[in-house]
């Protein structure tokens, strides 16, 4: 077995739990919310209602070890990773909940990550549910710095609501995405076990989404309209979200010896935080 890496002191990061609060009053939302597009819309709407019990396996599996970790500057991380996470699926479901309202069954989604999950608890140990965490982690940030750094990404989702709940999900995000990493370091996970999760996950997260898109689409009339359906499926593959830099990030996580940080983060935080939370920041007002 691969041994675990030897752990390295954790660098200081900003991960902070702000108190942020989104509405969606009636009819500010269409119904196909990512510029019309059909496909995009069901997917990110079925992303949406995966977020909130991942979120609370993601905390689950990170505050089981967080009385092992001895890094002042790592628990600092944990305090404010599992404080993120908290919101992160409060927000998502109070979204859901509208999108719900639109059409879309993420009610059913949700129940569908609840049992996934719950199995999970049972099959794996808790150090390799950990490693799960970590990979899952990666995909999001990934997809999220896709988010914050492509104009193209951005402009997808127009100037909703939803827009602006992704940017502030994909900043923190970004912001915390080396904590489960570095607690699954801490406790001497191997790096045998941290591929392994991602490879699972590899195969499961991509097909589970696209099960599950297919399911929402079944139920949207739009979908019948042949052309109109055809057209979306056909820009998909073109998405700013699927470029070869978002696949070959992901792919860098199979690699021996790497970390989070490899892809340094750092002058685009800086960023979008003054961007979305500055004292002109777009989001400065959603803050309690």
């Amino acid at each position: 077995m691969t041994a675990a890496p030897e752990p390295m002191p954790v660098p200081k990061r900003s991960v902070r739990t702000r108190r942020i609060s989104f509405a969606y009053p009636a009819g500010t939302l269409d119904r196909h919310y990512v510029q019309g597009d059909l496909v995009m819309s069901h997917i990110v709407a079925m992303l949406s209602a995966l977020f909130p019990e991942g979120e609370d396996f993601f905390i689950r599996a990170v505050r089981r070890y967080r009385d092992q970790v001895t890094d002042p500057e790592l628990r600092a991380q944990v305090a404010g990773f599992i404080g993120q996470e908290v919101t992160h699926g409060r927000e998502h479901r109070a979204l859901n909940d509208k999108l719900r309202e639109m059409g879309y069954p993420t009610r059913m989604t949700d129940r569908f990550t609840n049992l996934l999950l719950i199995r999970s608890d049972r099959l794996f140990s808790r150090r390799f549910q950990l490693a799960v965490t970590a990979a899952l982690e990666h995909y999001t940030a990934t997809i999220a710095e896709r988010l914050l750094t492509s104009p193209e990404a951005r402009e997808l989702l127009g100037d909703s609501e939803v827009r602006s709940v992704l940017l502030w999900h994909a900043l923190e995000e970004s912001e915390h995405k080396a904590v489960a990493f570095d607690v699954y370091r801490a406790i001497g996970g191997t790096e045998r076990m941290r591929i392994g999760a991602m490879r699972l996950t590899n195969a499961l997260f991509v097909p589970i989404v696209a099960v599950l898109t297919a399911i929402s689409l079944a139920g949207d009339r739009a979908s019948y309209h042949p052309v109109r359906l055809w057209r979306s499926l056909a820009r998909l593959p073109h998405s700013p979200f699927l470029a070869r830099e978002v696949r070959r990030n992901l792919l860098a996580y199979n690699r021996p010896g790497f970390h989070p940080d490899d892809f340094d983060a750092t002058a685009l935080l800086d960023r979008w935080r003054a961007e979305l939370f500055g004292t002109n920041g777009t989001l400065a007002d959603y803050l309690k």
